[in-house]
Order: structure tokens, then C-alpha cells, then sequence
């Protein structure tokens, strides 16, 4: 185990974790992407950490410091200048960098007061099937028992399964492998490690799961039948007997 990358890891998933904490206290109705973007880029530079969507090479540069989603929209959503009404569905997705390595999250929430039962519903079942892959989490464990928990809770929540975007390994760099999706088999794929750390993030939707890249801005990956998507996330460390999430707020 690297207790040098650990604790680097940790530190920057407790600065990650308290600001998606606190913003889900801080955007209202009538905000734009555009302010939340900014307000998140100063929050990040305040709490001592990088802007991770900076250092990504310039071909792929993303266009701010945090990925906005909102409605049909699943991930990948651009920050804009449309401002959130009562009752939107917005996921953020967030990554810091923070002494030499990257910490990833996501969580969904709906803006204000009022929402939509079944909207809420999909927010509880989703967090719901990201921690019962959490849970098969341990050394020797397959990424196939991660990904067969996770499709059994979405699948039971009668939620469409988003199969052609999926959780990862993270550390120096902010994707590497393995591959962790969110459909599969018990008993497949790579077998987990002490000292690994994955992202574990379910992707589904009230209605189909297929879905397309908007090609206004190049990112936005939208549903196709314009149903409402939901997106969560945490980061995750292997341990010597099971597992730490790293992107919990205090």
C-alpha cells in the first residue's frame, strides 16, 4: 500500500466531498450554471485544491471547473447561462486535484423545494445501488460483483441502465483502469487489490437509456427519449480488509 498517495487522496477527497456538501446547500432557482461554475472554481482554489478540469490537454479541455446536468442531460452537462427553475433535476459531477492525484464524485439533486416523486425515487434508488457496490468492495473481489450489484438494484427500481459510460480507476491520472461498469456478472472481470482505488458511479434514467452527445457544446450527453437522468458517485480505496470511500464529507 502507498500511504504517501493514501493520504493524499484522502485529504483531497475530504476537500471534495465537504464542497459538493455545501453546494447542494448553496444553488437555488433562478442560479445559472455559469455562477455555480464559478462559485465551485473559487471553493476549490479557497480549500487548497486544483481545478482538475484545467489540466486535461487542450483538445480535450472541458469548458469549466464542473460538469452540470441537468434533466435529460446524464453527465458531461457544460455550465450555461439557463437559469435552474423549482424542481430540476441537476447532477454534479466533480473532480479535484489535490498533491499530485485526482478525486472524483457526483451526486444529484433536485433544485428547491418541490420535485418529482418519481424523480426523487430515482435519486434514492440510484444512490442506493452505487453503495451496494460499494459494499462488495475488498481485496480479491471481482469488478463484476462491484457491477452485478449495481445493475441488480437499478434493474429492481424499474431504472434504465446507462451501459456506454462507467466508473474507473483513479490516482496519478484522472481515468485509468480498470473499467468499473455498472451492468455484469459476479465472478468476472479484475480482480481487486489492496491500494487500488476505483470510482464506482451508477448512470440510469426514468425512461430508455439510450443517448446521444449534444452537438451544440460537444459534451453534453443527453437521453434520447428526453427522460430525466441521474448520476452518483464516490471514490473508493481497497483496503487490507475491505474498503475506505475517500469523497465523504466530514
Amino acid at each position: 500500500m502507498d500511504e504517501q498517495k493514501n493520504s493524499a487522496m484522502r485529504e483531497g477527497g475530504k476537500i471534495l466531498g465537504n464542497l459538493l456538501r455545501d453546494l447542494k446547500e448553496y444553488v437555488k432557482p433562478g442560479m445559472t450554471g455559469k455562477e455555480v461554475d464559478a462559485w465551485v472554481r473559487s471553493e476549490i482554489v479557497k480549500r487548497g485544491a486544483g481545478v482538475a478540469y484545467d489540466m486535461l490537454p487542450k483538445k480535450e479541455a472541458f469548458p469549466g471547473a464542473i460538469c452540470i446536468s441537468v434533466n435529460d442531460a446524464i453527465i458531461h452537462g457544460t455550465p450555461n447561462d439557463e437559469p435552474f427553475e423549482e424542481g430540476d433535476k441537476v447532477s454534479f459531477d466533480l473532480d479535484v486535484y489535490y498533491k499530485g492525484y485526482f478525486t472524483d464524485s457526483a451526486v444529484t439533486m433536485i433544485v428547491g423545494e418541490k420535485g418529482n416523486p418519481a424523480v426523487k425515487k430515482m435519486i434514492s434508488v440510484t444512490e442506493s445501488a452505487m453503495w451496494e457496490g460499494i459494499e462488495q468492495v475488498k481485496p480479491g473481489a471481482h469488478i463484476g460483483d462491484v457491477s452485478a450489484a449495481v445493475e441488480k438494484v437499478l434493474r429492481a427500481g424499474k431504472l434504465g441502465v446507462i451501459e456506454n459510460y462507467v466508473g474507473h480507476g483513479i490516482g496519478k491520472k484522472m481515468h485509468e483502469d480498470p473499467e468499473v461498469p455498472n451492468y455484469g456478472k459476479k465472478g468476472r472481470g479484475y480482480k481487486l487489490k489492496a491500494g487500488d482505488v476505483i470510482c464506482i458511479e451508477p448512470m440510469s434514467c426514468l425512461g430508455k437509456p439510450k443517448n446521444y452527445t449534444d452537438k451544440s457544446d460537444g459534451w453534453t450527453v443527453k437521453l434520447k427519449d428526453g427522460s430525466i437522468g441521474c448520476h452518483c458517485e464516490h471514490t473508493v480505496l481497497v483496503t487490507d480488509s475491505g474498503y475506505e470511500v475517500l469523497t465523504l464529507p466530514d
